[in-house]
């Protein structure tokens, strides 16, 4: 006896029914005639790659799964904090009591509102030894990270190997965005040659607007929907800030690469690790250990540390207090030790509690 390949449904069959609530899915972007059916298409078989999941990171995420981007990459080293909740769209209470990985909490809520595309989580810190497995093969690289020494290591990627990216950050009542396109648009690099010094805004110094924000990632994945369908000439080719409590705007040219870049002339210093430091996180008072690289056995870890203070672990992270610090190791045995900004002392609770 034959069998019909899907559950019938009266006299329409399932396929049909997910056919039709596809199409309905996405009705009032494809009459939009900027992109209509064909861009909608070329939505579907995109692939995106969102470095970081913080505030600017899951609000892209959100706005692009939404949109229909086929393929996201999540990638974020980071974990959901209660502090996070004020400005992070995807995360929720239980995700912050468990200290889910951001990626893996960002992939869980986007399957609930569009289980149609496919979002691939990875929780890892991106170094120059993984950003071709991390960052490779997809159509566009998206900011979503807080410190410069990732975007530089980002802009060399990108530059080197041809692909799109859009600089994206806020903090406090402030946002910019800029639009790189390799060999055609300036370069992060080309903006700014160096990073900023003295002292420079964080999240933690200065506190952020969630408005901000969602200003920034409403900016660039609007411009991100542009490269994806084929706008190409519709896209900005300005660095661009916006304030949004004193109602300041200001654009800079970015038209063309500038005449001696770094980056564009093919230096890639970045890529190849030069002076790579321990980053302080935004938003805490802690240091990373990323260097370690090895497999950790959370439930024997967990049993060896029982005696010396609190811990706690599931599937991702494991968490151990001794007062003062706080440490979050990860499976691959990178770990956040937070309580210090000293990386020295970081490394020698990091040797202490988990090995050297």
């Amino acid at each position: 006896m034959l069998q019909a390949p899907e559950k019938v449904i009266g006299k329409v069959s399932a396929l049909e029914i997910d056919a039709v609530q596809t199409k309905d899915r996405y009705s009032r972007q494809v009459l939009f005639k900027e992109i209509g059916e064909a861009g909608q298409e070329k939505l579907a078989r995109s692939r995106v790659v969102i470095v970081g999941c913080g505030a600017t990171g899951s609000a892209l995420a959100s706005l692009l799964a939404r949109s229909g981007v086929g393929t996201l990459r999540i990638l974020d080293r980071d974990y959901v904090e209660p502090s996070n909740l004020q400005r992070q769209t995807l995360f929720d209470e239980n995700d912050a009591r468990d200290s889910v990985p951001k990626a893996i909490a960002a992939a869980r809520q986007i399957a609930r509102f569009n289980s149609e595309i496919v979002v691939e989580p990875r929780v890892a810190d991106l170094i120059p030894s993984n950003i071709d497995s991390l960052l490779g093969g997809v159509d566009l690289i998206l900011d979503g990270t807080d410190n410069f020494e990732t975007r530089y290591l980002v802009n060399d990627y990108a530059v080197k190997n041809s692909v799109a990216w859009i600089y994206a950050a806020a903090v406090a009542s402030y946002a910019v965005t800029m639009n790189i396109l390799p060999g055609k648009t300036a370069c992060l690099a080309c903006i700014f040659p160096e990073s900023p010094r003295g002292t420079v805004e964080t999240c933690e110094t200065s506190g952020i607007l969630n408005s901000a924000v969602n200003l920034v990632a409403s900016l660039a994945s609007t411009e991100a929907l542009k490269l994806l369908v084929g706008a190409h000439a519709k896209m900005r080719r300005t660095l661009l800030s916006w304030d949004v409590w004193t109602n300041e705007r200001a654009e800079l040219a970015a038209i063309h690469p500038r005449e001696g870049c770094r980056a564009c002339s093919r230096d890639f210093v970045h890529l190849a690790g030069e002076g790579r430091p321990h980053i302080t996180l935004c938003g805490r008072n802690s240091v990373q250990i990323h260097e370690r690289q090895r497999p950790v056995d959370f439930t024997e870890l967990s049993a060896r540390l029982q005696p010396l203070g609190d811990v706690r672990h599931n599937e991702f992270v494991l968490k151990f207090w001794r007062e003062p610090y706080e440490m979050t190791l990860f499976p691959d045995g990178r770990a956040i030790i937070k309580g210090t900004t000293d990386t020295a002392i970081a490394r020698s609770l990091y040797a202490r509690f988990v090995g050297s």
